[in-house]
């Protein structure tokens, strides 16, 4: 069971990696083709996409994994057919209705909320998207509760090609905003397909014979079971989607011209970057705790606690200091357009909001792990209704820099609550002078970037590239001899180095001589 787990966190970690790659290139790609004024109205369009495909899909895929894997477990083949059958109902229905309801409230909301006329079109056209995405979810949820990662990740690869190449075809035909928008819809269109073939190459062809004798009070008891298992995980969905892409381009579409979104839409996956990090260490920390509390080995538990905090500073302090400093020279260099580097000053806000988030995902999925779900969902959704507010404020006065400065005070207030929390709950306290040498550190590091003129990032294409580059590489032996200098790097860091190091392939060898030469200066 543990080289199962191992192997398909490892495969899920890969598609997770090629979901977030596809979203980035069709975020740059669009961006540029479409100019700031399109790509503003795109970004009022793929919040709503989100918001939507989540409701619809009413927290179905992981309620589907957990079912369909314990009556797989179980060889109860009746009950995984089962439990497939009525979610796709589920589905199906939440489907239709939200659908309808997208394409009847598109007008209303572009005339009267968002005040462009020209964004009830690529509203409208989210409608076709919602029906294909929620059926990929339900293929992605019993392939997860069987074990078949790889089939996710074809799937998502699936998607992505082609939803970034017919979003640029189309949009280069001629389409504009409704083009990147069909090139959605014909990804999931695609991933639907690949989803549906390959279960019924595998799993479908396994539950083929097996007949159905479920009552309609049977069913509806099974469709109850599965909506109260899914409705914290909509709930947390929503509210992350609502925080990480919809508030702030819904009150900055509602206040400020086209332009404005598509320069706030700019900054904000850029500003995501570092939850990557912070999104694999949660995957690996919320059995690690779980298992430390069945245990009862709070040693156990303090290290795993204590050492996912570390990591995810170590990384993500660097990462996101260094986005504040180069912000403007790090939009150029992404959506290539210099008119994107107006949303430079919120990049560097956003910088410090998503510092705090990652912070809070990690803490979110060791109280998951101690058996407190229900704690990151209530602090999600208070600090959606408080960043809501503040935004509506803010972005009156300060235009798309309120938005960013709205989502960063909200995202510190949600990290104090739940860390504060969590370590309550935990009983474990944080190792505050280890995480202050990584703060040393990382200051440092942020202090020599400053002195590196601006300019030179700025140059033309491809030149700048290149020295960016160079001034990376200098950021990070800076940040390395800084850590090493304060006394912040361990010898469980050097461990940790070489169990990421043997997974780097060829790579490995040049991998293990930079960790044996940190290990001389570990502590």
């Amino acid at each position: 069971m543990s080289s199962k787990i191992a192997r398909g966190s490892l495969i899920m970690m890969i598609g997770y990696f090629i979901f977030r790659i596809g979203g980035y290139l069709y975020r740059f790609a669009t961006a540029f083709l479409l100019g700031p004024v399109g790509f503003g109205i795109l970004n009022l369009a793929l919040p709503t996409q989100g918001i939507l495909i989540q409701i619809a899909a009413a927290g179905m895929p992981p309620a589907i994994a957990k079912h369909v894997s314990e009556y797989s477990a179980k060889g109860e083949d009746e009950m995984v057919k089962q439990v497939i059958h009525t979610s796709i109902k589920i589905v199906v229905v939440m489907g239709l209705f939200i659908s309808v309801a997208i394409f009847l409230l598109a007008d209303p909301l572009a005339y009267n909320v968002f005040h462009k006329p020209e964004a009830a079109l690529p509203l409208k056209l989210v409608a076709l998207i919602t029906p294909f995405s929620i059926l990929v979810g339900v293929f992605r949820g019993a392939f997860q509760g069987v074990f078949q990662m790889g089939n996710i990740v074809i799937t998502k690869a699936f998607e992505q090609i082609f939803m970034i190449s017919s979003a640029i075809v189309l949009i280069l035909l001629g389409f504009y905003v409704a083009g990147a928008v069909i090139g959605t819809s014909i990804g999931f269109i695609f991933s639907l397909l690949a989803g549906y073939y390959l279960y019924r190459k595998g799993l479908g062809k396994r539950l083929k014979n097996v007949k159905l004798t479920f009552t309609t009070k049977e069913e509806l008891a099974l469709a109850k079971a599965l909506l109260i298992f899914a409705f914290p995980v909509l709930i947390t969905g929503l509210a992350e989607i609502l925080l990480f892409d919809a508030i702030g381009n819904y009150v900055v579409g509602a206040y400020m011209a086209s332009q404005y979104i598509g320069y706030y839409g700019a900054a904000t996956p850029v500003a995501r970057l570092p939850l990557i990090i912070s999104m694999a260490v949660a995957t690996a920390v919320l059995p690690a705790t779980a298992e430390a509390m069945g245990l009862n080995n709070r040693n156990v538990l303090h290290s795993y606690v204590n050492q996912s905090y570390r990591y995810v500073a170590m990384v993500v302090f660097p990462m996101s200091v260094g986005t504040m400093v180069l912000a403007a020279p790090i939009l150029k260099l992404l959506y290539i357009n210099p008119a994107y580097m107006n949303g430079a000053t919120a990049l560097q806000i956003l910088a410090i909001g998503m510092l705090f988030f990652t912070i809070y995902t990690v803490s979110s999925s060791i109280a998951q792990g101690l058996g407190k779900p229900y704690l990151p969902m209530t602090i999600l959704t208070l600090g959606v209704i408080f960043d809501v507010a503040v935004s509506i404020y803010l972005v009156p006065i300060y235009g798309i820099n309120g938005a960013a400065i709205s989502l960063a005070i909200t995202a510190f207030l949600i990290m104090v609550s739940i860390v504060w929390k969590t370590l309550q709950v935990a009983d474990v306290k944080l190792q505050y002078k280890d995480l202050g040498k990584i703060v040393l550190a990382t200051a440092i590091m942020g202090g020599i970037l400053l002195l590196i003129p601006k300019s030179i990032l700025l140059i033309s294409i491809p030149l700048n590239y290149l020295v960016f580059l160079l001034v990376m590489i200098l950021a990070v032996v800076v940040y390395l001899v800084a850590l090493i200098l304060v006394g912040g790097l361990k010898h469980n860091d050097i461990k940790a180095m070489r169990q990421l190091g043997s997974k780097t392939g060829p790579l490995k060898s040049m991998f293990d001589k930079l960790v044996s030469l940190l290990e001389k200066y570990a502590h």
